[in-house]
């Protein structure tokens, strides 16, 4: 396999069971997201897995963030779209594993893999079927440049954010909704008052969504 992955298997067996697919955040690792793994919809694989970047001392990342003189964040969108093309064949390695049904792979990202979850999904629509979008906001520098709205007509995100998040601020999250709109994609928004992690609130909205 190209990428590190915890995996929990369903714990209702089908012909196929439906994927979900975790991609943490910047320093963290794969162990982060997968603390959920128990308490997600029974009938999925739960598979987590590691960024390819590793950072010092400990923890990974998709893409580097470069900080100038003037403390600007840059984010290295060449390394992130590389990430994108990695995230899609650790999918089609996944499903060739595991019986898993390709019409039902869906993304859980938080922060930065929340945002390879928006650039993932719609520059691969046809190996994803929803996303949840945590504390992450739309890269425009990372989309495709040109965009097939017949093929991610199909798509449905869920996007969330903390309203007093002091690493992603709010208002970049809140401009996902109107992008995404735009495409014709199906978009359920919220914000919670926490910083930049997911409320308990936010995990039991989102779980309930997956389970629409």
């Amino acid at each position: 396999m190209n990428l590190y992955y915890l995996i929990q298997e369903p714990k209702i067996k089908l012909a196929k069971n439906p994927l979900l697919l975790l991609l943490h955040g910047y320093g963290s690792n794969e162990e982060d997201l997968f603390s959920f793994a128990s308490e997600l919809p029974d009938e999925y694989y739960v598979i987590s897995v590691r960024a390819p970047y590793d950072l010092q001392p400990y923890g990974h990342a998709w893409y580097a963030i470069h900080f100038d003189a003037d403390e600007n964040k840059f984010s290295d969108n060449e390394q992130a779209k590389e990430s994108v093309q990695l995230i899609a064949s650790f999918i089609d390695e996944i499903v060739s594993k595991y019986p898993i049904d390709t019409t039902n792979v869906n993304l859980v990202g938080f922060s930065q893999g929340a945002i390879l979850s928006y650039a993932t999904a719609l520059t691969f629509p046809n190996k994803i079927t929803k996303v949840v979008a945590l504390s992450g906001y739309f890269n425009q520098e990372i989309m495709p440049e040109v965009i097939d709205t017949k093929a991610i007509s199909h798509l449905k995100f869920f996007v969330s954010h903390g309203s007093v998040d002091q690493v992603i601020p709010v208002e970049w999250a809140r401009k996902a909704k109107p992008a995404l709109e735009s495409l014709g994609i199906e978009v359920e928004y919220h914000e919670y008052p926490v910083g930049h992690g997911v409320a308990p609130q936010n995990f039991f909205d989102f779980k309930n969504w997956l389970q629409k």
